[in-house]
């Protein structure tokens, strides 16, 4: 009898091992299988510096698996080795080298989102859209897009030849001087008379800043008096988060500018306007394309969410995702999307891009000439003259007719903005909704407020 419960307790015993043991095998199989890929990894390496037909050394081999795999995850996820991360921070200070566009991959093609303003790539004519399919007619298939833009870089006063594709054209090719990169964030001027043009190449740092000084400025030249403001975000690839959210900040009183929504629930970031408008309610049109991309896109779909700008133009890039760059040892680093941007209505950008209120397409418009055939009241024999006309009228026209450059009314889309503000000041002050001109002393005083504001809230990070 005892022999028998001894031979069942044992029984037991072993069931119970070999259960404790297939439930341990159960619980790791991926770490069994991490070993193995890694075991197998090893012995691919080792069989590639054995037998490739060429030497190949291990730092190489590592770098290119590591930004494989980072690549391989989306097209703006990659592995920065020392050369590139000094690169990637010159572009964010606004100044470094190269041809001067924003390229991106594209099902394995790469696609330039944008060029930046007065660089070889502008001045050669390449348009957001277009894709470049050779480079010193190697073709870029199959290439990196690390790779691709170690290629389009060299020293200052070099020559690159690309062929480039463009939808319902046939492939040309250019050659382009490389040249030192200086980006001038922000441009301005005072366009019809009353209308403060601000141009935004890049969100680099301090564009915050010269936006305000070029909006005090404008009161300056122009005796306080402004009828509107028209935002240029036209192929602008986008640049830091924080300045996004910062520019956002100065034209609105209140409410959420972005949000960053992550994996995991916790870890979404909200960012919101603080008090202070420091045009004090001025009529703002944005103008946008498909080279408009990331901050472009933040800036525009919270100004438009919160009803405080008209978007025109055509829809934006679609680039909704947040890179954070994390630092390597031996000064690498690796770029890695962590987030999502969404609008102040929860709207993602990511692949979707700013639906402008008024599309307007870029288009040539040409004057019909009358050729001094038109008649009007005034040409008749006898007619009355206006007691009302003065010289100041015709001074006043004469000052507009200057002020209208010829490179204005060739851009479409501009003259559109420029038309549309106008309107909206004049439909504002004629609705009893009239929006007083901005005097020097309350723009300061509502810059102020804002500054202050913003040096008590929290750092924001960048994209």
């Amino acid at each position: 009898m005892f022999r028998k419960t001894l031979i069942v307790y044992t029984l037991i015993l072993s069931l119970t091992v070999s259960c404790a043991s297939a439930k341990e095998k159960a619980k790791t199989p991926e770490q069994v299988n991490t070993y193995e890929l890694l075991n197998l990894f090893g012995e691919v390496m080792e069989r590639t510096k054995m037998s490739y037909v060429e030497e190949v050394s291990d730092k190489e081999l590592i770098e290119a698996a590591i930004n494989g795999m980072l690549t391989s995850l989306d097209p703006h996820s990659s592995y920065l080795n020392e050369e590139d991360f000094n690169y990637m921070s010159e572009q964010t200070k606004g100044k470094f080298g190269g041809l001067g566009i924003e390229i991106t991959m594209d099902n394995g093609l790469v696609k330039i989102m944008s060029p930046i303003d007065d660089t070889p790539a502008a001045k050669a004519g390449l348009k957001a859209g277009d894709y470049i399919t050779d480079i010193n007619g190697e073709t870029v298939v199959g290439q990196t897009l690390n790779e691709v833009v170690n290629k389009l870089r060299g020293k200052v006063g070099t020559s690159v030849k690309i062929t480039v594709r463009r939808v319902n054209e046939k492939p040309f090719t250019v050659t382009l001087k490389r040249a030192e990169i200086k980006i001038q964030s922000v441009k301005s001027s005072i366009k019809n008379d009353d209308v403060l043009y601000i141009r935004i190449s890049a969100f680099n740092s301090d564009v915050d800043k010269a936006i305000e000084n070029a909006f005090k400025n404008a009161l300056k030249k122009n005796k306080n008096k402004l009828s509107g403001i028209v935002i240029d975000v036209r192929n602008n690839p986008g640049g830091l988060l924080d300045q996004a959210v910062s520019v956002s900040d100065l034209f609105l009183e209140q409410g959420e500018i972005v949000s960053t929504r992550s994996r995991n629930v916790e870890d979404t970031v909200k960012f919101s306007a603080t008090a202070g408008d420091i045009t004090n309610g001025l009529p703002i049109v944005v103008l946008i394309n498909e080279g408009s991309a990331s901050a472009s896109e933040i800036l525009a779909g919270a100004l438009q969410d919160h009803h405080r700008a008209v978007v025109i133009g055509e829809k934006s890039f679609g680039k909704g995702s947040v890179q954070t760059v994390v630092p390597l040892r031996n000064n690498a680093a690796m770029r890695l999307t962590t987030a999502r941007y969404y609008t102040p209505s929860g709207r993602s950008i990511q692949a979707k891009g700013i639906e402008p209120d008024i599309e307007v397409k870029q288009a040539k418009v040409e004057e019909i000439k009358s050729y001094d055939w038109n008649i009007s009241e005034a040409d008749l024999k006898g007619a009355l003259k206006n007691e009302q006309a003065d010289k100041k009228s015709a001074a006043q026209k004469k000052n507009k007719d200057k002020t209208t450059a010829d490179d204005d009314k060739k851009d479409y889309q501009l003259v559109r903005a420029l038309d549309l503000v106008k309107a909206l000041y004049l439909y504002g002050r004629n609705d009893n909704k009239n929006i007083e001109p901005v005097t020097k002393d309350e723009a300061t005083t509502k810059t102020n407020e804002a500054k202050a504001s913003k040096k008590a809230a929290p750092k924001r990070g960048r994209k």
